[in-house]
Protein backbone atom coordinates (compact mmCIF):
# COMPACT_ATOMS: atom_id res chain seq x y z
CA UNK A 1 0.00 0.00 0.00
CA UNK A 2 2.83 2.38 1.09
CA UNK A 3 4.80 1.58 -2.13
CA UNK A 4 1.38 1.93 -4.19
CA UNK A 5 0.94 5.58 -2.86
CA UNK A 6 4.36 6.28 -3.37
CA UNK A 7 4.33 5.66 -7.21
CA UNK A 8 0.83 7.47 -7.19
CA UNK A 9 2.65 10.42 -5.34
CA UNK A 10 5.80 10.53 -8.09
CA UNK A 11 2.81 10.29 -10.94
CA UNK A 12 0.64 13.26 -9.74
CA UNK A 13 4.52 15.22 -9.28
CA UNK A 14 5.42 14.55 -12.71
CA UNK A 15 2.39 15.54 -13.81
CA UNK A 16 2.64 18.64 -12.32
CA UNK A 17 5.93 19.58 -13.50
CA UNK A 18 5.01 18.64 -17.04
CA UNK A 19 1.79 20.77 -17.15
CA UNK A 20 3.56 23.61 -15.12
CA UNK A 21 6.19 23.67 -17.93
CA UNK A 22 4.67 23.00 -20.99
CA UNK A 23 1.61 25.79 -19.42
CA UNK A 24 4.23 28.54 -19.23
CA UNK A 25 5.10 28.46 -22.42
CA UNK A 26 1.83 28.14 -23.60
CA UNK A 27 0.96 31.25 -21.94
CA UNK A 28 3.99 32.81 -23.17
CA UNK A 29 3.10 32.23 -26.50
CA UNK A 30 -0.38 33.63 -25.95
CA UNK A 31 0.76 36.89 -24.58
CA UNK A 32 3.26 37.23 -27.49
CA UNK A 33 0.77 36.69 -30.11
CA UNK A 34 -2.59 35.60 -30.83
CA UNK A 35 -5.16 35.49 -33.93
CA UNK A 36 -6.74 38.94 -33.22
CA UNK A 37 -3.78 40.93 -34.27
CA UNK A 38 -4.53 39.54 -38.18
CA UNK A 39 -8.50 40.15 -37.80
CA UNK A 40 -8.10 42.60 -41.09
CA UNK A 41 -6.21 40.16 -43.09
CA UNK A 42 -7.83 37.82 -45.64
CA UNK A 43 -6.66 34.43 -46.34
CA UNK A 44 -7.42 31.73 -48.95
CA UNK A 45 -10.30 30.16 -48.71
CA UNK A 46 -8.03 26.59 -49.13
CA UNK A 47 -5.82 28.10 -45.97
CA UNK A 48 -5.61 25.29 -43.28
CA UNK A 49 -3.80 26.81 -40.62
CA UNK A 50 -4.18 30.09 -38.54
CA UNK A 51 -1.87 33.11 -38.22
CA UNK A 52 -0.95 32.46 -34.52
CA UNK A 53 -0.09 29.09 -34.80
CA UNK A 54 1.98 29.42 -37.91
CA UNK A 55 4.42 32.15 -36.08
CA UNK A 56 4.60 29.58 -33.34
CA UNK A 57 5.78 27.13 -35.73
CA UNK A 58 7.89 29.10 -37.38
CA UNK A 59 9.44 30.40 -33.56
CA UNK A 60 10.16 27.05 -32.93
CA UNK A 61 11.83 26.45 -36.23
CA UNK A 62 14.05 29.13 -35.88
CA UNK A 63 14.85 28.18 -31.95
CA UNK A 64 15.98 24.80 -32.84
CA UNK A 65 19.60 23.65 -32.62
CA UNK A 66 19.79 20.95 -35.81
CA UNK A 67 22.42 22.25 -38.52
CA UNK A 68 19.44 21.56 -41.36
CA UNK A 69 16.76 23.62 -41.72
CA UNK A 70 14.51 20.04 -42.86
CA UNK A 71 15.71 18.47 -39.58
CA UNK A 72 15.42 21.65 -37.79
CA UNK A 73 11.37 22.01 -38.98
CA UNK A 74 11.20 18.32 -37.86
CA UNK A 75 11.90 19.27 -34.37
CA UNK A 76 9.45 21.91 -34.39
CA UNK A 77 6.87 20.22 -35.86
CA UNK A 78 7.30 17.62 -32.73
CA UNK A 79 7.48 20.20 -29.98
CA UNK A 80 4.42 22.11 -31.64
CA UNK A 81 2.15 18.78 -31.27
CA UNK A 82 3.44 18.85 -27.93
CA UNK A 83 2.86 21.96 -26.78
CA UNK A 84 -0.06 23.02 -28.72
CA UNK A 85 -1.73 19.91 -29.62
CA UNK A 86 -1.48 21.08 -33.35
CA UNK A 87 0.55 22.10 -36.47
CA UNK A 88 0.24 24.62 -38.66
CA UNK A 89 1.88 22.84 -41.35
CA UNK A 90 3.01 19.45 -41.58
CA UNK A 91 6.05 20.09 -44.20
CA UNK A 92 9.14 22.05 -44.50
CA UNK A 93 8.04 23.11 -48.38
CA UNK A 94 4.78 23.87 -47.24
CA UNK A 95 6.15 26.28 -44.16
CA UNK A 96 8.79 27.80 -46.45
CA UNK A 97 6.31 28.57 -48.84
CA UNK A 98 3.98 30.32 -46.73
CA UNK A 99 6.45 32.20 -45.15
CA UNK A 100 7.63 33.51 -48.24
CA UNK A 101 3.79 34.79 -49.46
CA UNK A 102 3.44 36.28 -45.34
CA UNK A 103 6.63 37.45 -43.81
CA UNK A 104 5.96 40.69 -45.72
CA UNK A 105 2.70 41.11 -44.39
CA UNK A 106 3.43 39.52 -40.78
CA UNK A 107 6.42 41.10 -39.37
CA UNK A 108 4.98 44.93 -39.35
CA UNK A 109 1.86 43.96 -37.64
CA UNK A 110 4.20 41.87 -34.74
CA UNK A 111 6.50 44.48 -34.50
CA UNK A 112 3.61 46.69 -33.30
CA UNK A 113 2.58 43.95 -30.94
CA UNK A 114 6.43 43.78 -29.60
CA UNK A 115 6.13 48.18 -28.80
CA UNK A 116 2.94 47.10 -26.98
CA UNK A 117 4.26 44.57 -25.28
CA UNK A 118 7.62 46.59 -24.19
CA UNK A 119 5.52 49.27 -22.37
CA UNK A 120 3.64 46.13 -20.54
CA UNK A 121 6.77 44.96 -18.84
CA UNK A 122 6.85 45.37 -14.84
CA UNK A 123 4.77 48.64 -15.88
CA UNK A 124 8.26 50.42 -16.09
CA UNK A 125 8.17 53.18 -19.04
CA UNK A 126 10.33 52.98 -22.05
CA UNK A 127 11.69 56.57 -22.19
CA UNK A 128 15.21 56.92 -20.09
CA UNK A 129 13.99 60.53 -18.88
CA UNK A 130 12.40 62.22 -21.48
CA UNK A 131 13.53 60.83 -24.21
CA UNK A 132 12.99 57.19 -26.08
CA UNK A 133 16.66 56.41 -27.42
CA UNK A 134 17.18 54.17 -29.79
CA UNK A 135 20.37 53.13 -31.58
CA UNK A 136 21.15 52.78 -35.28
CA UNK A 137 23.66 50.52 -37.03
CA UNK A 138 24.10 48.16 -39.45
CA UNK A 139 25.98 44.58 -40.61
CA UNK A 140 25.68 42.08 -42.78
CA UNK A 141 25.63 38.52 -42.85
CA UNK A 142 26.69 35.83 -45.73
CA UNK A 143 24.15 33.14 -47.53
CA UNK A 144 25.13 30.46 -49.04
CA UNK A 145 27.21 30.88 -52.95
CA UNK A 146 24.53 29.89 -55.09
CA UNK A 147 22.77 31.60 -57.99
CA UNK A 148 20.03 32.96 -56.67
CA UNK A 149 21.62 34.31 -53.61
CA UNK A 150 24.28 35.66 -56.00
CA UNK A 151 22.20 37.66 -57.79
CA UNK A 152 19.95 38.80 -55.35
CA UNK A 153 22.87 40.01 -52.89
CA UNK A 154 25.99 40.47 -54.42
CA UNK A 155 26.82 43.68 -55.29
CA UNK A 156 27.46 44.11 -59.05
CA UNK A 157 30.28 46.56 -58.89
CA UNK A 158 31.83 45.14 -55.97
CA UNK A 159 35.62 46.75 -55.68
CA UNK A 160 35.24 48.95 -58.58
CA UNK A 161 34.99 51.64 -56.08
CA UNK A 162 37.13 54.82 -54.96
CA UNK A 163 37.61 53.38 -51.40
CA UNK A 164 38.49 49.41 -53.36
CA UNK A 165 40.52 51.10 -55.45
CA UNK A 166 42.45 53.36 -52.72
CA UNK A 167 42.65 50.05 -50.48
CA UNK A 168 43.99 47.87 -53.34
CA UNK A 169 47.06 50.66 -54.30
CA UNK A 170 48.06 51.40 -50.59
CA UNK A 171 48.39 47.27 -50.07
CA UNK A 172 49.37 46.12 -53.65
CA UNK A 173 53.17 45.79 -53.01
CA UNK A 174 52.29 43.23 -49.98
CA UNK A 175 49.81 41.32 -51.93
CA UNK A 176 51.65 41.84 -55.43
CA UNK A 177 53.58 37.73 -54.84
CA UNK A 178 50.74 36.27 -52.37
CA UNK A 179 47.58 36.70 -54.51
CA UNK A 180 49.58 35.75 -57.59
CA UNK A 181 49.66 32.13 -56.33
CA UNK A 182 46.06 31.76 -54.76
CA UNK A 183 43.53 34.61 -56.56
CA UNK A 184 40.98 36.68 -54.17
CA UNK A 185 37.39 35.21 -54.88
CA UNK A 186 34.89 37.14 -55.26
CA UNK A 187 32.40 38.45 -52.13
CA UNK A 188 30.66 35.96 -51.22
CA UNK A 189 26.42 36.83 -51.52
CA UNK A 190 25.48 39.06 -47.78
CA UNK A 191 22.50 40.26 -46.59
CA UNK A 192 22.73 44.16 -45.17
CA UNK A 193 20.70 44.18 -41.63
CA UNK A 194 20.12 47.78 -40.54
CA UNK A 195 18.80 47.79 -36.77
CA UNK A 196 17.04 49.53 -34.43
CA UNK A 197 17.78 48.94 -31.08
CA UNK A 198 16.09 50.38 -27.84
CA UNK A 199 18.94 51.14 -25.71
CA UNK A 200 16.95 51.30 -22.26
CA UNK A 201 15.49 47.67 -22.79
CA UNK A 202 18.44 46.30 -25.21
CA UNK A 203 15.63 44.71 -27.43
CA UNK A 204 15.72 45.32 -31.26
CA UNK A 205 12.50 47.74 -31.85
CA UNK A 206 12.91 47.48 -35.67
CA UNK A 207 14.95 46.26 -38.28
CA UNK A 208 14.86 46.62 -42.52
CA UNK A 209 17.18 44.06 -44.50
CA UNK A 210 18.51 44.06 -48.18
CA UNK A 211 21.50 43.38 -50.74
CA UNK A 212 24.95 43.96 -49.49
CA UNK A 213 25.45 47.09 -51.07
CA UNK A 214 22.37 48.58 -49.56
CA UNK A 215 22.54 52.30 -47.77
CA UNK A 216 21.76 51.98 -43.99
CA UNK A 217 20.71 56.06 -44.34
CA UNK A 218 18.21 54.61 -46.82
CA UNK A 219 16.77 51.60 -44.51
CA UNK A 220 16.94 54.49 -42.02
CA UNK A 221 14.84 56.73 -44.02
CA UNK A 222 12.15 54.17 -44.67
CA UNK A 223 12.25 52.89 -41.34
CA UNK A 224 11.41 56.55 -40.35
CA UNK A 225 8.13 57.18 -42.64
CA UNK A 226 6.85 54.01 -41.46
CA UNK A 227 5.69 55.63 -38.37
CA UNK A 228 6.51 52.95 -35.56
CA UNK A 229 8.11 55.85 -33.49
CA UNK A 230 6.69 57.72 -30.43
CA UNK A 231 7.28 61.16 -29.40
CA UNK A 232 10.39 62.58 -28.22
CA UNK A 233 12.36 59.63 -29.68
CA UNK A 234 15.95 60.08 -30.21
CA UNK A 235 18.04 58.38 -33.04
CA UNK A 236 21.58 57.69 -31.70
CA UNK A 237 23.83 56.89 -34.32
CA UNK A 238 27.70 56.85 -35.24
CA UNK A 239 29.38 58.65 -37.88
CA UNK A 240 27.76 57.07 -40.99
CA UNK A 241 24.57 58.48 -40.67
CA UNK A 242 25.42 61.96 -41.62
CA UNK A 243 24.34 64.22 -44.14
CA UNK A 244 21.56 67.05 -44.68
CA UNK A 245 18.93 65.65 -46.01
CA UNK A 246 19.07 62.73 -43.78
CA UNK A 247 18.77 64.74 -40.57
CA UNK A 248 16.36 67.37 -42.08
CA UNK A 249 14.02 64.15 -42.81
CA UNK A 250 14.56 63.05 -39.04
CA UNK A 251 13.63 66.87 -37.40
CA UNK A 252 10.77 67.40 -40.19
CA UNK A 253 9.11 64.10 -38.71
CA UNK A 254 9.09 65.15 -35.42
CA UNK A 255 12.08 63.36 -33.98
CA UNK A 256 15.68 63.99 -32.90
CA UNK A 257 19.16 62.48 -33.25
CA UNK A 258 22.49 62.02 -31.45
CA UNK A 259 25.12 61.35 -33.82
CA UNK A 260 29.40 61.20 -34.10
CA UNK A 261 30.76 63.38 -36.79
CA UNK A 262 34.29 62.98 -38.40
CA UNK A 263 36.30 65.36 -40.89
CA UNK A 264 33.52 64.46 -43.45
CA UNK A 265 31.21 67.14 -42.52
CA UNK A 266 30.90 70.49 -42.51
CA UNK A 267 29.64 73.38 -39.95
CA UNK A 268 29.49 76.89 -39.93
CA UNK A 269 29.51 78.60 -36.77
CA UNK A 270 27.74 82.45 -36.12
CA UNK A 271 25.52 82.42 -38.88
CA UNK A 272 23.18 84.37 -36.87
CA UNK A 273 20.19 82.74 -37.80
CA UNK A 274 19.44 81.41 -34.73
CA UNK A 275 18.36 83.86 -31.97
CA UNK A 276 19.18 82.41 -28.92
CA UNK A 277 23.50 81.48 -30.36
CA UNK A 278 25.42 80.26 -27.89
CA UNK A 279 28.02 78.17 -27.74
CA UNK A 280 28.38 75.11 -29.67
CA UNK A 281 25.45 76.00 -31.67
CA UNK A 282 26.47 75.54 -34.94
CA UNK A 283 24.45 75.52 -39.01
CA UNK A 284 24.74 72.45 -41.18
CA UNK A 285 24.27 74.51 -44.77
CA UNK A 286 26.01 72.93 -47.92
CA UNK A 287 25.97 74.92 -51.09
CA UNK A 288 23.71 71.94 -52.51
CA UNK A 289 20.64 73.21 -49.71
CA UNK A 290 21.86 76.54 -50.39
CA UNK A 291 21.28 76.50 -54.00
CA UNK A 292 18.04 74.81 -53.87
CA UNK A 293 17.01 77.81 -51.42
CA UNK A 294 16.73 75.48 -48.33
CA UNK A 295 17.63 76.72 -45.04
CA UNK A 296 20.26 75.99 -42.71
CA UNK A 297 19.92 72.96 -40.02
CA UNK A 298 20.32 74.43 -36.32
CA UNK A 299 22.55 71.80 -34.42
CA UNK A 300 24.46 71.65 -31.33
CA UNK A 301 27.96 70.40 -31.26
CA UNK A 302 29.00 68.52 -28.19
CA UNK A 303 32.82 68.29 -27.72
CA UNK A 304 33.88 65.50 -25.72
CA UNK A 305 36.20 62.58 -25.27
CA UNK A 306 35.85 59.14 -24.96
CA UNK A 307 38.48 57.04 -23.38
CA UNK A 308 41.54 58.85 -22.40
CA UNK A 309 42.91 60.50 -24.93
CA UNK A 310 40.72 60.12 -27.84
CA UNK A 311 38.57 63.44 -28.93
CA UNK A 312 35.83 63.18 -30.30
CA UNK A 313 32.46 65.72 -31.50
CA UNK A 314 28.77 64.39 -31.23
CA UNK A 315 25.87 66.61 -33.34
CA UNK A 316 22.59 66.69 -31.65
CA UNK A 317 19.28 68.78 -33.06
CA UNK A 318 18.38 69.10 -29.19
CA UNK A 319 19.60 72.61 -28.81
CA UNK A 320 18.85 73.46 -24.73
CA UNK A 321 21.33 71.86 -22.94
CA UNK A 322 18.98 71.16 -20.21
CA UNK A 323 16.62 69.26 -22.46
CA UNK A 324 19.81 67.09 -23.77
CA UNK A 325 22.71 67.72 -20.95
CA UNK A 326 26.19 66.90 -21.74
CA UNK A 327 26.05 63.86 -19.25
CA UNK A 328 23.01 62.04 -21.09
CA UNK A 329 24.80 62.52 -24.72
CA UNK A 330 27.87 60.99 -23.20
CA UNK A 331 25.61 57.89 -21.64
CA UNK A 332 23.38 57.56 -24.62
CA UNK A 333 26.55 57.30 -27.06
CA UNK A 334 28.42 55.25 -24.84
CA UNK A 335 25.10 52.98 -24.84
CA UNK A 336 24.73 52.71 -28.14
CA UNK A 337 27.47 50.30 -27.75
CA UNK A 338 25.01 48.07 -26.82
CA UNK A 339 23.86 47.56 -30.45
CA UNK A 340 27.04 46.13 -31.41
CA UNK A 341 26.54 43.28 -28.94
CA UNK A 342 23.41 42.37 -30.38
CA UNK A 343 24.83 41.90 -33.64
CA UNK A 344 27.56 39.58 -32.57
CA UNK A 345 24.79 37.69 -30.21
CA UNK A 346 22.79 37.47 -33.47
CA UNK A 347 25.85 36.08 -35.66
CA UNK A 348 27.52 34.36 -32.68
CA UNK A 349 25.33 33.13 -30.08
CA UNK A 350 22.58 32.46 -32.24
CA UNK A 351 24.75 31.36 -34.68
CA UNK A 352 22.77 33.19 -37.98
CA UNK A 353 26.60 34.61 -39.23
CA UNK A 354 25.92 32.25 -42.21
CA UNK A 355 22.63 31.84 -43.23
CA UNK A 356 21.40 27.82 -44.64
CA UNK A 357 18.76 29.10 -47.29
CA UNK A 358 19.81 28.41 -50.71
CA UNK A 359 17.51 30.36 -52.32
CA UNK A 360 17.80 34.30 -51.42
CA UNK A 361 13.75 34.42 -50.50
CA UNK A 362 13.62 31.86 -48.02
CA UNK A 363 16.89 33.62 -46.69
CA UNK A 364 15.35 36.79 -46.61
CA UNK A 365 12.63 34.93 -44.43
CA UNK A 366 14.95 33.39 -42.37
CA UNK A 367 17.29 36.31 -41.72
CA UNK A 368 13.77 38.10 -40.73
CA UNK A 369 12.08 35.32 -38.51
CA UNK A 370 15.93 35.15 -36.99
CA UNK A 371 15.81 38.44 -35.65
CA UNK A 372 11.94 38.58 -34.78
CA UNK A 373 12.91 35.15 -32.65
CA UNK A 374 15.53 36.68 -30.75
CA UNK A 375 14.07 39.61 -29.94
CA UNK A 376 11.01 37.14 -28.44
CA UNK A 377 13.79 35.37 -26.32
CA UNK A 378 15.19 39.29 -24.98
CA UNK A 379 11.39 39.99 -24.29
CA UNK A 380 9.98 36.84 -22.63
CA UNK A 381 13.31 37.09 -20.48
CA UNK A 382 12.99 40.76 -19.34
CA UNK A 383 9.45 40.01 -18.51
CA UNK A 384 10.59 37.56 -15.62
CA UNK A 385 13.60 39.72 -14.79
CA UNK A 386 12.01 43.01 -13.74
CA UNK A 387 10.14 41.30 -11.70
CA UNK A 388 12.65 40.75 -9.27
CA UNK A 389 14.14 43.39 -7.05
CA UNK A 390 17.29 45.38 -8.46
CA UNK A 391 17.16 43.72 -11.78
CA UNK A 392 18.17 45.99 -14.89
CA UNK A 393 17.92 44.86 -18.52
CA UNK A 394 22.10 45.42 -18.75
CA UNK A 395 22.21 42.40 -16.43
CA UNK A 396 20.20 40.41 -18.76
CA UNK A 397 22.35 37.73 -21.00
CA UNK A 398 20.97 36.45 -24.65
CA UNK A 399 22.97 33.39 -24.51
CA UNK A 400 21.42 32.04 -21.27
CA UNK A 401 18.37 32.80 -22.34
CA UNK A 402 17.94 31.10 -25.61
CA UNK A 403 19.61 28.05 -23.90
CA UNK A 404 16.91 28.11 -20.96
CA UNK A 405 13.92 28.17 -24.21
CA UNK A 406 16.24 25.30 -25.80
CA UNK A 407 16.40 23.30 -22.49
CA UNK A 408 12.70 23.94 -21.25
CA UNK A 409 11.47 22.61 -24.80
CA UNK A 410 13.49 19.43 -24.13
CA UNK A 411 11.20 18.93 -21.02
CA UNK A 412 7.90 19.69 -22.07
CA UNK A 413 6.93 16.06 -20.79
CA UNK A 414 9.57 14.45 -18.63
CA UNK A 415 11.46 17.23 -16.64
CA UNK A 416 13.89 16.34 -14.05
CA UNK A 417 14.13 17.49 -11.18
CA UNK A 418 17.14 19.08 -10.89
CA UNK A 419 16.57 21.03 -14.25
CA UNK A 420 14.71 24.56 -13.24
CA UNK A 421 10.86 24.95 -14.83
CA UNK A 422 10.87 27.51 -17.50
CA UNK A 423 10.18 30.86 -16.24
CA UNK A 424 12.69 29.84 -13.37
CA UNK A 425 15.48 29.63 -16.22
CA UNK A 426 14.37 32.78 -17.58
CA UNK A 427 15.00 34.46 -14.11
CA UNK A 428 18.11 33.22 -14.05
CA UNK A 429 19.34 34.27 -17.08
CA UNK A 430 21.32 37.04 -15.62
CA UNK A 431 25.29 37.89 -16.74
CA UNK A 432 27.93 36.82 -14.06
CA UNK A 433 28.57 39.79 -11.99
CA UNK A 434 32.04 38.55 -10.10
CA UNK A 435 35.34 40.19 -10.56
CA UNK A 436 37.66 38.67 -12.67
CA UNK A 437 41.30 38.46 -12.19
CA UNK A 438 42.13 39.34 -15.71
CA UNK A 439 41.17 40.60 -19.09
CA UNK A 440 38.50 38.79 -21.54
CA UNK A 441 40.56 40.85 -24.56
CA UNK A 442 42.20 38.44 -26.97
CA UNK A 443 45.97 39.34 -26.58
CA UNK A 444 46.75 39.30 -30.18
CA UNK A 445 45.31 42.05 -32.50
CA UNK A 446 45.30 42.44 -35.96
CA UNK A 447 47.00 45.18 -36.82
CA UNK A 448 45.13 47.01 -39.74
CA UNK A 449 47.65 49.80 -40.96
CA UNK A 450 44.92 51.53 -43.27
CA UNK A 451 42.09 51.61 -41.34
CA UNK A 452 40.47 54.60 -41.85
CA UNK A 453 39.89 57.38 -39.08
CA UNK A 454 36.65 59.46 -38.22
CA UNK A 455 38.32 62.51 -37.58
CA UNK A 456 37.14 65.92 -36.26
CA UNK A 457 34.41 67.77 -38.29
CA UNK A 458 35.67 70.62 -39.86
CA UNK A 459 33.60 73.89 -38.03
CA UNK A 460 34.59 77.56 -40.19
CA UNK A 461 32.86 81.08 -39.63
CA UNK A 462 29.96 81.96 -41.58
CA UNK A 463 30.64 84.57 -44.58
CA UNK A 464 29.15 87.12 -46.14
CA UNK A 465 28.32 85.22 -48.86
CA UNK A 466 26.31 82.78 -46.47
CA UNK A 467 24.72 86.14 -45.31
CA UNK A 468 23.82 87.23 -48.03
CA UNK A 469 22.35 83.74 -49.03
CA UNK A 470 20.38 83.56 -45.96
CA UNK A 471 18.90 86.93 -46.47
CA UNK A 472 17.46 86.07 -50.11
CA UNK A 473 16.12 83.32 -48.58
CA UNK A 474 13.35 86.21 -46.63
CA UNK A 475 13.47 83.51 -43.65
CA UNK A 476 12.98 84.57 -40.11
CA UNK A 477 15.18 83.83 -37.55
CA UNK A 478 15.14 80.52 -35.40
CA UNK A 479 14.48 79.79 -31.77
Amino acid sequence: MNRARKIGKKRRSRNKQTKNNSQKIRDAMNWLVTNQSFTDLRFHGNTSWRPADLVVLTLLWIWSPAAKLTDAFGEARCRSLELMGKAALTTYQGLAGALQTWTATFIPLLMVKLHELMREIDGRPLRTGRWLPIAIDGSRTTTPRTASNERAFCAKNYGKGQTAKYRKKKTKGMRRRKNQKAKPQLQAPQIWITLMWHIGLGIPWCWKLGPSDSSERQHVIDMIRSGHFLKNTLFVGDAGFFGYDFWKLIIEEGYHFLVRVGGNVRLLEGLGFYTEEEKGIVYCWPDAAMRKKLPPLVLRLVKCRLGRKRKACLLTSVLDDQDLTHNEVLSFYYKRWGIELEFRGLKQTFERRMLRSRKHERALVEMEWSIFAMTVIELLALKHQLAEKNATPEKSSFAKSLRAVRRSLQHLRHRPEHVPDFATLLRMALVDDYERAGSKSARYKSNKKDKPSCGLPKVTRATARHRRKLKLLNLQNAG
